[in-house]
């Protein structure tokens, strides 16, 4: 099991940077401006101001998992703890329900309080919206992304010591403060001791079953059938449409099934010896394309000129597109290397509102 690259074998301390400070820009990227939630001005302050909270989250959970070798399943389920730490203490934006009424967003409000959980007084479609985008946009894709560009030798390697992790995890708890004490962030919200507890709970639950010796087992692959790469990115956009469209408990229930059955199906795939990381980028990345698609149709969080606004979604049409062909034509066949361990790329959500 993992913990720590051989030192003969770890390449110089310039090459294993890259990956970190690209995976530390390419989280609030994907979280904030790939779904249009920003104009093209506003992408350089937003990834400066929330890549050592977004980034550095990105980061320690690939290398916690990576080290223990535990694989997809390890990430996704920190990826949800970080979620819920992020909408429910951080930020707050959980259990606000305020927390968009200064955006162009506020007309969302009704919509989310039609399934309002009784006693802690929080949207569960806004909690699935919330940690399912920190989930797919934040953790995964970016994570994603970045291992498909490596080489297949340093995938799933570790690429810091312990001195580097203990420089990230500064990072992140500066950010995370930064947003915190900051009237943009939290927004001079503070949730009930009850709703704090819960969130609490729910954070500390997803890290212990995270870090269960399960996850770390090596399972042997058998010898089934998968589909083409293509057809699993297709199937996780259709997936994407079937979550947004029906509002209320209704909507969620949906929501929860379609994400259920696309994780449970893309679980049995992974399964197959031919599975490989191109179905893990094909998984990922259709999120991301899905959420390039939306800009289009959604406002930025703040009013922007209709040219700024514009510029901004092409732009995201621009980096989704050299994001995806450039990964994709990393792992062409000749390069390409199986995914370490089953590969769940997560329930797809809606469009991203924390």
């Amino acid at each position: 099991m993992p913990t720590e690259p051989d030192r003969a074998d770890r390449p110089p301390l310039r090459r294993r940077l890259v990956p970190v400070v690209a995976l530390l820009l390419l989280a609030p990227w994907a979280a904030e401006c790939s779904w249009g939630g920003f104009a093209i001005d506003d992408f350089l302050p937003v990834i400066i101001a929330l890549g050592p909270m977004y980034g550095g989250a990105a980061i320690l959970i690939r290398e916690a998992a990576r080290r223990l070798g535990a694989g997809w399943p390890a990430i996704v389920l920190l990826a949800a703890a970080f979620g819920v730490l992020q909408a429910g203490l951080v930020d707050q934006s959980l259990f606000n329900p305020g927390y968009l009424d200064d955006t162009q967003y506020a007309d969302t409000r009704a919509a989310a309080e039609a399934s309002l959980v009784p006693g802690l007084g929080f949207s569960l479609r806004q909690a699935y919206d919330y940690v399912g985008n920190h989930i797919l946009l934040t953790i995964c894709a970016p994570i994603v992304f970045v291992e498909s560009f490596l080489g297949a030798k340093r995938r799933h390697r570790p690429w810091l010591g312990r001195p580097g992790l203990a420089v990230v995890g500064v990072l992140y708890l500066l950010g995370s403060l930064l947003v915190f004490t900051s009237p943009e962030g939290r927004k001079n919200f503070l949730a009930s001791p009850l709703q704090l507890s819960f969130a609490t709970a729910v954070v500390l639950a997803l890290v212990a079953v995270a870090l269960l010796p399960r996850w770390r087992r090596t399972r042997p692959r058998r010898a089934r059938r998968v589909p083409h790469p293509l057809w699993v990115g297709l199937l996780v956009v259709v997936a994407h449409l079937f979550t947004d469209p029906t509002p209320g408990w209704p909507g969620v229930l949906v929501a929860l099934t379609v994400a259920a059955a696309v994780g449970a199906l893309v679980v049995y795939w992974s399964g197959s010896e031919r599975w490989d990381q191109r179905h893990v980028l094909a998984a990922a990345s259709a999120n991301v394309v899905s959420a390039a698609a939306f800009a289009y149709l959604v406002p930025p969080y703040s009013p922007a000129s209709p040219a700024a606004a514009l510029a901004g979604d092409v732009a995201v049409t621009v980096v989704t597109l050299a994001l995806v062909g450039g990964a994709w034509w990393r792992l062409r066949p000749a390069t390409s290397g199986p995914a370490s361990t089953i590969v769940d790329a997560g329930p797809p959500a809606a469009i991203p509102r924390s």
